[in-house]
């Protein structure tokens, strides 16, 4: 009878060949993922960070469709001085905030999120990193942004993530890409999301890696035409 101890040596080497195979495709990835921990995406502006997980929430691609118009409410409203805080955001009309990004209930999520961490603190950046510090993923739904209509858990966990917390967006392509990693090393895939992120944090913790960096990693090695997002958008990283 074969050894249990042996065989879990066995696929967990097996495991951290396959996982790291997968992250050599993306290297300087780290450095992209210290910045988001340190909450200075987006320059550092929590405005954009949640405008950007508004935007995203809804499930377009985040490069050819979010991005540029994160980038256009930027130039629009935060550059040119019109809206400089949460609290701002939070009181912006929305029919002017629906000439940049026509979709309501994107703009609902972003103001209503605004709202309440700017009760946090008068500054965004402390709001932010309080609210995820304190944040349980097991009671997310009862969380005073989880329970906010049109945020589900890939967007409360994108939020905790921009707001210094090491953890997973269970979204399709992570789990895509993770549960076929857990499979090509022989081991049972995870479809609850609540499970597939603890598990996925132990799978980037036992081979070396943060959680983060193995969550981004499934998104830019998505191919894109002939590249994968790491090289296609590699200008654009540094930015966001």
């Amino acid at each position: 009878m074969p050894n249990p101890t042996v065989l879990k040596r066995d696929q967990m080497s097996r495991l951290k060949r396959i996982v790291d195979s997968y992250m050599r495709k993306v290297p300087g990835l780290r450095k992209h993922c210290e910045r988001c921990l340190r909450t200075e995406r987006w320059g550092g502006s929590v405005v954009l960070m949640v405008v950007d997980a508004a935007f995203t929430s809804i499930g377009l691609n985040y490069f050819t469709a979010v991005v540029p118009k994160v980038e256009e409410f930027s130039r629009k409203f935060v550059e040119a001085g019109k809206i400089r805080s949460l609290k701002d955001l939070a009181k912006a009309d929305m029919d002017e905030l629906r000439k940049v990004w026509r979709n309501r209930r994107s703009w609902k999520i972003a103001k209503e999120i605004a709202s309440y961490l700017s009760t946090i603190s008068d500054d965004d950046k402390t709001a932010l990193r309080t609210w995820a510090r304190n944040a349980r993923l097991e009671k997310w739904r009862e969380d005073p942004i989880g329970r906010i209509k049109g945020v589900g858990l890939v967007t409360f966990q994108y939020l905790r993530m921009m707001g210094g917390v090491d953890t997973v967006m269970p979204d399709k392509i992570v789990k895509r890409v993770i549960n076929e990693i857990l499979v090509k090393a022989g081991l049972e895939p995870v479809n609850d999301d609540l499970q597939f992120i603890r598990r996925a944090e132990k799978i980037a913790l036992e081979c070396g890696y943060r959680p983060i960096e193995l969550c981004w990693m499934t998104w830019l090695i998505q191919p894109e035409g002939k590249m994968i997002r790491m090289e296609k958008y590699s200008s654009l990283l540094s930015k966001i």
